[in-house]
């Protein structure tokens, strides 16, 4: 249940810039480079990280805001999943909501705070396993995702990005995307579990 957008744009353009780059000899035996596709590809995905990140600074809602609003709309809904998107012609929060056993799917305007488009709702018996697994355990924590980013945003010095579920070492953490200044940080926070009854 990770933001994969942003993400994938990062790793892509990491990729490219360690593919080699091959070379051919020309009809008069000199080298002549061939470049690297993967090269071309980098650049056009830094291009397009740059874009959504100069997007993302100038969007006047924050991460937070969007996931208060999403919560909004169902009453007792906990926010599992929220990412920002600026690929779209509309800079938008993508907010994914938990709310009587279904995953609620919210896009938010970045600059207006208006829901943009129909809200989708799909059942938690049609997730994998895994994901139903997380879901579950996020009902029995004490804290939600946006206390997780208020700690992320305080450690990392930073706005967050996107933040979501994850699962390391059987344990359920959150990690949490923080623009600081020019740079990306991930913050992952272990919540503490609910407190058991004596």
């Amino acid at each position: 249940m990770r933001a994969p957008c942003l993400r994938q744009l990062l790793a892509a353009a990491l990729l490219a810039a360690i593919l080699p780059v091959y070379a051919i000899a020309s009809p008069t035996g000199e080298a002549v480079s061939l470049g690297n596709e993967a090269e071309d590809g980098a650049a056009s995905d830094q291009q397009a990280v740059n874009r959504e990140l100069e997007l993302f600074r100038g969007s006047a809602i924050s991460l937070s805001q969007a996931m208060a609003i999403a919560e909004a709309l169902h009453a007792g809904a906990t926010t599992a999943d929220v990412s920002f998107d600026g690929a779209s012609d509309l800079p938008v929060y993508r907010v994914k909501t938990l709310h009587n056993d279904r995953i609620w799917q919210h896009a938010i305007d970045a600059t207006t705070g208006k829901i943009v488009g129909g809200e989708a709702a799909l059942p938690l018996k049609e997730l994998d396993a895994e994901d139903r697994s997380n879901l579950a355990a996020l009902k029995t924590i004490r804290h939600s995702l946006a206390d997780a980013v208020r700690v992320a945003e305080q450690a990392a010095d930073g706005k967050a990005i996107s933040g979501g579920l994850i699962r390391q070492r059987s344990r359920l953490n959150f990690a949490i995307i923080v623009m600081s200044g020019g740079d990306l940080k991930e913050v992952i926070l272990e919540p503490p579990s609910v407190a058991r009854r004596r």
